[in-house]
């Protein structure tokens, strides 16, 4: 029964910090602004992207702790696999610690009232955030999703049809991060969001199942061993 409870507390820790990944929603409006042609010589406030930047450092965090979180379990399954989704997931959190940089640099440089030579270089800036979001919070991501739901289809720890959105929206990921490299489509298109979707589906339904129903298999297969153990006492 305690390694019953341990995989619950890991599935309910996991569950949260996957859901948590997903405060920075608000990030899409916030650095609107900041992706204005005139924002670095602009008037007003600079909080909604300071903001924005505190909630990519918690989903940068979160996203770390999720594959910590796992590893424990998913080394039982895997232990190369799951080892790959603990180094992608730092990666991850360590493309998005820069992105943040850069756009504070970009915050600094309007705050110290810059003339309209920074111009230029403020769109180098916001240019280059965007490219490093299309790397740590997409194409990450997918590969991090891959990798997870092979752990989660092979482990049989969710259900398999939960496990195979992640399989199959990874690469569709993907496919999306490769149409925006070779500007098929715009990375701010309003049909973008079309190929991050399936893995936002999975993301999000995976940390509701962790939360509400925690491990599957692992934790019949822990049930059946205590009742054999104690039908062998008996």
């Amino acid at each position: 029964m305690r390694t019953i409870d341990a995989n619950r507390k890991t599935a309910m820790v996991a569950g949260v910090l996957y859901l948590l990944t997903f405060v920075s929603i608000p990030t899409l409006a916030l650095y609107k602004s900041v992706h204005g042609e005139g924002y670095i010589l602009g008037p007003g406030p600079d909080t909604n992207v300071i903001i924005g930047a505190m909630l990519e450092i918690i989903v940068a965090l979160a996203g770390i702790g999720t594959a910590v979180a796992l590893y424990p379990v998913l080394k039982k399954q895997n232990e190369g696999f799951a080892l790959g989704l603990v180094g992608s997931r730092v990666l991850e959190a360590a493309t998005i610690f820069v992105g943040v940089m850069v756009l504070l640099t970009v915050v600094s440089v309007r705050q110290n009232s810059a003339g309209a030579d920074s111009l230029i270089t403020a769109r180098t800036l916001v240019t280059m955030y965007d490219r490093m979001f299309l790397i740590g919070q997409s194409f990450m991501p997918a590969v991090n999703d891959i990798l997870l739901g092979f752990l989660l289809y092979q482990s049989r720890l969710v259900p398999r049809g939960l496990a195979l959105v992640g399989l199959i929206g990874g690469p569709i990921l993907i496919i999306g991060d490769i149409l925006i490299l070779f500007s098929y489509i715009g990375q701010h298109d309003a049909t973008t969001g079309l190929f991050a979707l399936p893995v936002a589906v999975f993301e999000f339904s995976l940390g509701i199942y962790l939360v509400i129903k925690g491990f599957k298999s692992t934790t019949k297969g822990v049930e059946m061993a205590d009742e054999i153990i104690q039908f062998g006492r008996d």
